[in-house]
């Protein structure tokens, strides 16, 4: 059977500005359903997964996932006619009596959050798709079905953290035998996401969106300085919740919808905003700090209570949450869990795939195995690659080469040199992370390495720190992992040993540690046979990996985004496959 799972609530944020026109545009993110995608799952396998912005260009985008979904069914030769379901990351249903509560509710509920609002979507591409083929899966469970289901094991904890499903906030399941028990539900008033997302726009960034940014600036505050407001903030509590009163100040419906009495609070309570442009002080380092740490005891508090209570020694992760790599690092460390496994597309892009293979899986049609590194969106011939050389032919000069090995030396050789390239190579990543397929590379052995790839083309804040892709082979020499550690997904931030910490400054973060990627010939091999080739060049099997694209902006999907994008950057050569294309007379 061929299970078609789809992300996004497209009318979401074009509700909200109906309705509250005039806000700060960043407000508009405090709303459901952004990072649309689809997932193609066959006869119980994972056959294909993108998101929608690498299509549209638009970051973040919610709309219905029509290009992701066209996308999928190519790559398997099926057109929809061959779809037996299509399962939707969200399900509202069982809430519809508390959304008729009032005529406003009641609008949002029939023209975004309703199975008939998706079933409109769906039949404005597909016209004839039988709507009784059309499933909504509640977005918790889509979330813990994306992680047991690509886990590989028969039974584990399955933790959902996120902002906000449909009206909870966590969720904690025991999976054992393809069933999920659900073991507890914290409401979205009690969210530690929405309180990390609350203060992440009160420090002058975006909420649902900028996160990451704050888990990149803790490291140069101290937490000791605003550890007793989130000790009050956030109350951790004997049977495993929590409870953050702060979110339950809202009373009317325009202060639930823009949090604006939490937001009060943090004003009167916390720090002043910082606005979008401010300069970054202190007082700002020490927030991030404080609140990472908060969250980092949050992860701890949940997943030890029920980790003892149940026994497992194993424990799956998804939600939003679950991209946070300093918790999951903590998480890993603290001994809880005998294996922790992070889906990699944690995020609300991943929840088309947990769709698909939820509804799967009630066909006893999965094969659950472990994910391995998540390269399932599109790969471009290279007639296409060609064609995109020849419309920019007067602007660069091209080299192809006979071999990988080839290609890859001289990557080396220039990589060793101090030179930044772009690699795009074989099927784009599904998730966030760009893992050596859509990456921009140098030595992360340069001091200035990390100055001069902001400044030429991520433009990004000097504060966060770049991440670095090591064979798996030599990772235990210059990361504190045990050799053989396999860390595929860049999820997971290590320590780098303290006597490479010098020798390694584009990657090594002001306290210590690295966002490490391993990389096996299982993984990626190509990735893999390049890693080999730096490492003859270098000394090292390692490259500085950040993902090919500038700020505001999707990671590249076709050959014709990536020369855009060279051209319009400081990336000194391009590889396509097994050209190389530099400027003209550069």
């Amino acid at each position: 059977m061929n299970f078609l799972g789809i992300s996004g609530l497209e009318q979401s944020v074009p509700f909200k500005q109906e309705r509250w026109p005039g806000l700060e545009p960043r407000e508009y993110r405090i709303s459901q359903g952004h990072d649309s995608a689809a997932a193609l799952v066959v006869n119980g396998e994972v056959i294909a997964a993108a998101a929608q912005e690498r299509f549209s260009r638009k970051k973040h985008c919610a709309d219905f996932p029509i290009d992701a979904i066209q996308f999928c069914l190519r790559e398997a030769g099926l057109s929809i006619e061959d779809v037996d379901e299509i399962a939707h990351g969200f399900d509202y249903s069982p809430f519809l009596q508390l959304y008729s509560l009032d005529p406003e509710s009641s609008r949002l509920y029939e023209s975004v959050l309703s199975k008939e609002a998706l079933v409109r979507q769906v039949h404005r591409s597909f016209p004839d798709f039988r709507e009784d083929r059309i499933q909504p899966v509640a977005h918790h469970l889509a979330h813990a079905a994306s992680a047991a289901f690509t886990s590989g094991w028969n039974e584990c904890l399955v933790v959902v953290n996120d902002a906000m499903g449909e009206v909870q906030s966590l969720t904690v399941f025991q999976f054992r035998d393809g069933v999920f028990k659900k073991l507890r539900e914290i409401s979205a008033n009690d969210s530690i996401g929405i309180l990390y997302s609350l203060v992440t726009l009160h420090l002058g960034f975006d909420f649902n969106s900028d996160e990451y940014k704050i888990m990149g600036l803790a490291p140069y505050g101290d937490a000791a300085h605003f550890r007793g407001f989130f000790e009050k903030t956030v109350e951790l509590r004997p049977d495993g919740s929590i409870r953050i009163p702060l979110l339950r100040l809202n009373r009317s419906r325009e202060e639930r919808e823009n949090y604006l009495a939490s937001r009060a609070y943090l004003d009167e309570h916390l720090v002043a905003r910082r606005a979008p442009d401010a300069e970054i002080i202190q007082e700002h380092q020490d927030v991030a700090a404080a609140l990472q740490e908060c969250l980092d005891r949050v992860v701890l508090h949940v997943c030890g209570h029920f980790g003892k209570q149940t026994g497992m020694r194993r424990a799956s992760l998804a939600g939003g949450v679950a991209l946070n790599c300093t918790a999951n690092g903590k998480l890993i460390d603290s001994g809880i869990f005998d294996e922790v496994y992070i889906q990699p597309a944690a995020g609300d892009d991943g929840t088309a795939l947990g769709a698909a293979l939820y509804r799967a899986s009630l066909a006893e049609e999965v094969h659950n195995q472990r994910m391995p590194v998540p390269l399932l969106g599109p790969a471009y011939a290279t007639p296409c690659i060609e064609n995109a050389i020849k419309k920019y032919a007067g602007r660069l000069a091209v080299t192809t080469f006979d071999s990988l090995d080839e290609t890859c030396n001289e990557a080396a050789k220039l990589i060793a040199e101090g030179r930044v390239i772009a690699w795009y190579r074989g099927r784009m990543e599904y998730g966030p992370r760009a893992l050596g397929n859509r990456s921009i590379l140098a030595d992360p052995g340069h001091p200035a390495m990390r100055d001069r790839i902001n400044a030429m083309v991520k433009m990004r804040e000097a504060f966060r720190p770049f991440a670095p892709a090591c064979s798996v082979e030599q990772a235990h020499a210059w990361f504190e992992v045990a050799a053989g550690t396999q860390m595929p997904y860049m999820i997971t931030v290590v320590d780098v040993r303290p006597e490479h910490r010098a020798a390694l400054p584009a990657i090594t973060h002001v306290n210590g540690s690295a966002r490490l990627q391993t990389v096996s010939q299982k993984d990626n091999s190509d990735f893999h046979r390049l890693l080999g080739a730096v490492g003859r060049a270098t000394g090292r099997e390692m490259v500085l990996n950040t993902s090919f694209n500038v700020k505001g902006q999707p990671i590249v999907n076709t050959p014709e985004e990536a020369i855009e994008t060279f051209l319009g950057t400081g990336i000194e050569y391009l590889f396509l496959e097994n050209c190389l294309v530099a400027r003209r007379n550069s």
